[in-house]
């Protein structure tokens, strides 16, 4: 049996709770049975040296299984929810018996009992939100973070089974957050108290707590989520919280890379970014951590690993506050999924007043700007947003500014689905003059026409709009250019 030493015994050699460790897991890292067998070992290894807690997602595709089940119960489709119903049993059920095939009889009782628990606990949701005919946000958080909850339970059952002492913990015991259903953000004071009264308790006591991600509740207990990314920001408010050594969160790549593999093949694994970079890549499109994840991590300076469950003995990317960067670009990244939205006043004397009443209605839908650049002598402006976004922007904006419509001071709003976005990133870039020249130029050879240029003062990314059909001879061309896929990296090495 593997077994902890002793509070005291840790506390004798250097190994108190201030060495903690916090992991994340996923969702294709707790994609199935075989893929927990793996976490668990991850776990057991690092929890053998130090406490440990641990986070996870869903399993993959779990979570756009219960939005599925639940846009059928509001259309009234009980056949869709049965059917989602026996799937998202029988992948649970059939985890479960994987896992713990060799585990006693009573601990097999307890999962199978607490899988069924919990996918009653959703179907009764499901047939709440199929008798109102629609869904109230509320009871989607509720019900969508059946999900973590769970591969929490599966998870920790295994542990326990192979000897780890652990327990299954609802993330809304210990995250409290605003009551901004579906984008909840964290009210940190309360969960430092929470977090270090549950979980600490549990570490003392030489247990594993695996803790839901993506959830939380307000101070009355109201069910919420985190948003995009969610998981991954539950790690990095309870590692904050907890004053953690570290945060490693665990993908299915080694890292983060200088472009996306997909689109160019001579890529490297970067060994270390700064907070700031990984913000700038994952804003612009990098499938890395959400902006958002390493907010709660940057006063205290905690640092991140992004590494691969697939291959965990590769090192992965560290993410710091600061060290020395070389001088240049360090990654190359790119959105297709985005659209242009154009707005040209008649009058340029009005430029200035419609584009802040343009970016307040943008503000209230709560539709995010990519990139935004204007015109000096038009006094044209336009603004890249995501294409999921198009539908609230442009109701948003023609309420905002029907008047200016209706009598012409405000020319038709234009929309330009087909195109890209492409951002150069890197902190050393910075007062390194020709680099913009060299950018433009790599894409100016491939007969790219460059829609949009924006820079911002700090000089760490340079956004640019190419048509959509482009976009990938565009990236190719940059990393090319500022040799990229050169970069030293031990993540490659290894």
């Amino acid at each position: 049996m593997a077994e902890w030493e002793t509070l005291s015994g840790m506390i004798s050699r250097g190994l108190s709770l201030n060495n903690l460790l916090v992991m994340k897991f996923g969702g294709t890292s707790m994609g199935s049975a075989d893929r927990m067998r793996v976490a668990a070992n991850i776990v057991s290894e690092q929890q053998r040296k130090r406490p440990v807690v641990v986070v996870v997602s869903a399993m993959s595709k779990v979570t756009d299984l219960l939005l599925e089940t639940l846009r059928h119960a509001e259309v009234g489709d009980r056949t869709a929810i049965d059917a989602n119903m026996l799937t998202l049993l029988d992948r649970h059920l059939s985890a479960a018996g994987e896992l713990l095939a060799g585990a006693a009889r009573p601990l097999r009782d307890s999962a199978v009992e607490a899988v069924h628990s919990l996918i009653s606990e959703f179907h009764r949701i499901a047939n709440g939100i199929l008798m109102l005919g629609e869904r109230p946000p509320r009871s989607v958080d509720e019900a969508i973070a059946i999900g973590e909850r769970l591969s929490a339970v599966l998870l920790a059952h295994y542990l326990e089974s192979t000897g780890v002492p652990s327990q299954a913990v609802n993330g809304s015991e210990v995250i409290i957050t605003d009551a901004v259903f579906g984008n909840a953000s964290p009210q940190m004071d309360l969960t430092r108290r929470r977090a270090q009264e549950y979980l600490l308790a549990l570490a003392e006591a030489q247990t594993v707590p695996v803790v839901t991600g993506f959830n939380g509740a307000t101070v009355d207990g109201r069910p919420t989520t985190l948003g995009r990314g969610g998981s991954d920001f539950s790690a990095s408010i309870l590692a904050a919280a907890l004053d953690a050594e570290e945060l490693w969160i665990w993908t299915d790549v080694d890292g983060i890379m200088t472009a996306d593999p997909r689109l160019v093949s001579d890529v490297a694994v970067l060994d270390e970014v700064t907070y700031a970079e990984a913000a700038e890549l994952a804003y612009n499109g990098a499938k890395i951590l959400h902006p958002r994840t390493l907010a709660p991590l940057v006063e205290k300076r905690i640092p991140v690993w992004s590494k691969n469950s697939f291959a965990p003995h590769k090192p992965g990317t560290k993410i710091v506050s600061h060290f020395d960067e070389p001088k240049g670009a360090r990654a190359v990244t790119s959105m297709s999924n985005v659209a242009l939205i154009s707005m040209e006043p008649t009058n340029a004397v009005l430029s200035t007043r419609l584009m802040a009443r343009a970016l307040d209605a943008l503000a209230l839908a709560n539709v995010e700007i990519l990139v935004l650049t204007s015109s000096s002598y038009r006094q044209s402006f336009c603004f890249l947003i995501r294409k999921h976004d198009v539908t609230p922007a442009l109701e948003a904006l023609e309420s905002n500014l029907s008047i200016e419509l209706a009598h012409g001071y405000l020319k038709p709003i234009e929309v330009d689905e087909n195109v890209g976005l492409l951002a150069v990133v890197g902190e050393g870039m910075r007062g390194t003059p020709g680099l913009a020249g060299r950018v433009f130029t790599a894409i100016s050879r491939e007969n790219i026409n460059i829609i949009a240029i924006a820079q911002g003062s700090s000089e760490l990314t340079i956004g640019i709009v190419v048509r959509l059909d482009s976009l990938e001879r565009a990236v190719r061309a940059v990393h090319e250019e500022c040799q990229l896929g050169k970069i030293s990296s031990v993540a490659q090495a290894n």
